[in-house]
């Protein structure tokens, strides 16, 4: 066998030692990883409930393909886009989870929550920000997740502002 040969056999099983480890550790990260928010997808989900501190609650249900906002007299046609974006709270990635008997809650904002979104029959009540970096807790049952603050629910624009 000449060293040429022999050079590119080495360097063949080296590469391919290479992408079993990455591969494995890809693998490991993922099965350590804490999941999301909830365990299900949001598109099976057809009833959002929103609740932001003393603001009357909003309430959406889905009818077919479009979103109904069904707490006035008569429901009214929502805003898919911002419901779409409601619903991708639910796949928010965890950054950990803990107990919620390990918090005061009342400390981190979830006694009484900053605001509640109920997804279905799941309900998510989101807390204050972490004292570092841009996160906030949010209670699940009872574990509390901490997540990035981007998908701390906002409420509804107002109707009676102009935008420009």
């Amino acid at each position: 066998m000449k060293r040429a040969l022999r050079k590119q056999l080495w360097l063949l099983v080296a590469v391919v030692l290479l992408l079993a480890a990455a591969w494995w550790q890809v693998r490991s990260d993922r099965a350590a990883a804490p999941g999301a928010l909830l365990p299900f997808a949001p598109d099976n989900i057809t009833r959002v409930t929103l609740a932001m501190g003393n603001a009357p609650a909003e309430h959406y249900v889905k009818r077919g393909e479009h979103w109904w906002q069904v707490d006035q007299a008569t429901p009214t046609r929502a805003d898919d886009k911002r419901l779409a974006e409601l619903l991708r709270i639910a796949t928010a990635p965890v950054q950990s989870w803990q107990p919620a008997s390990s918090y005061d809650l009342a400390k981190i904002g979830l006694a009484p929550p900053q605001a509640k979104l109920e997804l279905d029959d799941e309900a998510l009540r989101f807390g204050a920000m972490t004292a570092i970096g841009h996160n906030v807790y949010v209670q699940v049952g009872e574990r509390v997740g901490i997540v990035s603050l981007r998908y701390m629910p906002r409420p509804a624009q107002s109707t009676s502002l102009q935008v420009q």
